[in-house]
């Protein structure tokens, strides 16, 4: 679990599957090649939710889908390339390398990293945290934390984004 200390940090509570993808897509707008968001939740959580929101954003047309058994999804087709990652069945840093793990982050394309928090030494320097915690009626809390430079500016930018209603939280 990574330490949310000296950071930027924002919330949205979404109680629809819809309402998740609306927030994500209102990410998309901001990000660019190379970004880099690392999703943490449980099964079931929504991360794959997300996922969806942000490619309907981008103009992606293709069905996002959990890549839990492919390791790696990529999809073409909108403002810029999104790669989907599923780290949960990878017993070893050393078998990131087999998927182009750290090539395909500088592809020029937004990584979204589900289950990056099992390798911390495999994340870049600067990423941006999306944590997603089922809460009581199957509400989720949504919690955007910024690590690094570009993390902190994107994050700035979307939570001033009215559709985000992301609002500041004590880290």
């Amino acid at each position: 679990m990574c330490a949310m200390a000296n950071g930027l940090t924002y919330l949205r509570k979404t109680s629809t599957p819809e309402a998740t993808k609306q927030l994500a897509a209102t990410l998309a707008p901001y990000l660019r090649g190379d970004d880099v968001i690392m999703l943490e939740g449980d099964l079931g959580a929504g991360k794959t939710q997300f996922v969806q929101g942000v490619a309907e954003g981008l103009g992606i047309a293709a069905a996002v889908t959990s890549p839990t058994f492919n390791i790696l999804l990529q999809y073409d087709g909108g403002r810029l390339p999104l790669y989907h990652f599923d780290l949960y069945r990878l017993e070893d840093a050393d078998q990131l390398d087999d998927i182009a793990y750290f090539e395909t982050l500088e592809g020029g394309g937004a990584s979204f990293v589900e289950w990056g928090s099992k390798f911390p030494e495999a994340m870049p320097y600067g990423y941006l945290e999306i944590r997603i915690v089922v809460e009581e009626g199957g509400v989720r809390a949504i919690k955007a934390h910024a690590y690094g430079t570009r993390a902190r500016s994107l994050l700035k930018v979307w939570s001033s984004d009215s559709k985000s209603r992301l609002m500041k939280v004590a880290s």
